[in-house]
């Protein structure tokens, strides 16, 4: 059976990147987004940082289909939410009581650029980056294997529930069930479908939990690895430049919001 994951294998520049050098490039994107302070600016690392380095690493459309997928509920909820609560005086709709301002819709596309490009560099570190492989990296660099799991569990967690629920989605079609059909149908098909992924997810992490003792994960000392990581100097100073960076966008973002 096939690991749930995003990973997609090219022969790309990107794919050849040591795993750290692609995640210190996700840190710096993250970072990026949540101190720049204009709209435009978090969009510009989108569209010029992003989608260029998924070009080069001949994954643009599984990208940005993957992005839009998972941008789009949160942009729902952040353009309502914001349009009818935040304060403000350029009204566009009015429903009852309520009022959709202006000032919420631009408060809300900010919300949703900085939340576009923290999904964008995380599903990009994770359709170029073998989830194996940067954990052997993060272990290599003395990262405790426990935490190091835990990371590699968090960028799998996405990719893993889509997986149980196309598998709980089919066994339902195959007993006869209907789950196409209007929104309304489909909101109610929720419910049978909540249920068996919540308890799949319980189990799931028995086993896992097993299947890791079984393997002697929690053993002490220094352990070997059949695979080996390529780096070279080059990669290791981008990763400290991009470091550097990181420092300084929080620091400049400090200077700006302390009185």
């Amino acid at each position: 059976m096939r690991a749930p994951t995003l990973y997609l294998h090219r022969k790309s520049g990107l794919h050849a990147l040591h795993p750290l050098t692609k995640l210190a490039l996700a840190g710096f994107f993250l970072v990026a987004a949540a101190t720049l302070p204009n709209l435009w600016l978090v969009l510009g690392v989108f569209v010029i940082g992003l989608a260029p380095l998924a070009a080069w690493g001949q994954v643009f459309k599984p990208f940005i289909r993957t992005s839009a997928l998972l941008i789009w509920p949160f942009a729902l909820s952040l353009f309502l939410i914001q349009g009818f609560f935040t304060p403000g005086e350029n009204i566009l709709l009015k429903i009852g009581p309520l009022a959709f301002k202006a000032e919420g819709i631009w408060l809300a596309a900010k919300f949703t650029a900085r939340i576009l490009v923290w999904l964008g560099a995380a599903t990009l570190l994770m359709i170029v980056t073998r989830p194996d492989m940067l954990m052997l990296a993060l272990i290599e660099r003395g990262l405790p294997r426990q935490i190091a799991y835990i990371i590699l569990t968090s960028l799998q967690i996405v990719p893993r529930f889509q997986g149980k629920a196309q598998v709980i989605l089919d066994a339902q079609r195959s007993r006869g069930m209907e789950t196409e059909g209007k929104l309304t149908h489909r909101l109610r098909m929720l419910v049978p479908l909540i249920g068996p992924l919540i308890m799949s997810s319980i189990l799931d992490l028995d086993e896992r939990a097993i299947a890791l003792e079984a393997r002697a994960f929690s053993r002490e000392g220094r352990r070997t690895s059949l695979k080996s990581l390529h780096d070279t100097s080059m990669q290791a100073a981008f990763r400290w430049l991009m470091i550097a960076l990181i420092v300084a966008l929080i620091v400049v973002w400090l200077i700006r919001v302390l009185p």
